[in-house]
């Protein structure tokens, strides 16, 4: 979120939830049912600078790109050596998939503290949701096996063969094709919105993308990374997703 003190700020993300909490309360009662995704995670992990530590012993800053090669030429290693083996099956897979490398990030969203929990005012709205409808929000919880990267809500980039819930969310992506509308709002648009979305999308039994609307201005990107959000909206867009404002979908 843009707040002080953020780990990882997201500039226009309180303004985003402002946005999305006015939906919720304008729109109530057309909604059927919310689904709210937490970024879970632990203080280390495979992407966070605590696992690593350059060839020379130095620190790894957040945000500095993590390749097989590198690891193998001995540019970056983990800190603890037993890990190697594990490390270089991961970022080969990880790398194969031809989705993202590995970014460290700064430690974010640690299961326990504010960043974890749920933005204030969409919280507030979903709750008075909640009492009208009778019934509660789904909650899912992602990120929190330390061995994988886990953008997506349905799937991490690279599944832990031992650990239930690095697999595919077959179930979430077969009640959310239940619906006719399904809006999508978070953030950032550049990571867990864009990796979600496109596992949605590609996974979708009924085949059909177009019925995802995604609320642009109810997400946004990390800094640095407008441009992936701006070609994750326009692949979207191309495969027959709507693009358009809270604003915009509340007149229709």
């Amino acid at each position: 979120m843009d707040i002080p003190g953020a780990a990882l700020p997201v500039v226009g993300a309180a303004r985003d939830m402002e946005r999305l909490a006015h939906l919720i309360d304008a729109a109530g009662w057309r909604i059927d049912g919310i689904t709210v995704t937490l970024d879970s995670h632990h203080s280390v992990g495979i992407e966070r600078p605590g696992m690593w530590r350059t060839g020379d012993g130095g620190e790894v800053a957040p945000f500095t790109t993590i390749r097989a090669c590198d690891v193998r030429n001995g540019k970056f290693l983990p800190r603890e050596a037993g890990d190697l083996p594990r490390v270089l099956s991961y970022l080969d897979a990880l790398e194969a998939g031809g989705r993202y490398s590995l970014m460290v990030w700064p430690p974010h969203c640690e299961i326990g503290t504010w960043g974890h929990n749920i933005q204030e005012d969409v919280r507030a709205a979903y709750n008075r949701w909640e009492r009208a409808k009778l019934q509660p929000v789904h909650k899912v919880f992602k990120g929190m096996n330390a061995w994988t990267e886990h953008y997506s809500a349905l799937q991490p980039e690279v599944p832990d063969v031992q650990d239930p819930l690095t697999q595919r969310n077959d179930s979430l992506i077969a009640r959310l094709d239940q619906a006719d509308t399904v809006l999508i709002a978070g953030e950032a648009s550049s990571h867990c919105v864009k990796a979600t979305t496109e596992h949605l999308a590609s996974h979708l039994p009924s085949g059909r993308a177009s019925k995802i609307v995604l609320l642009q201005d109810c997400m946004s990107p990390v800094a640095g990374f407008e441009e992936q959000a701006r070609q994750f909206l326009a692949t979207m867009q191309a495969m027959g997703a709507t693009v358009t404002t809270s604003q915009e979908w509340l007149r229709s």
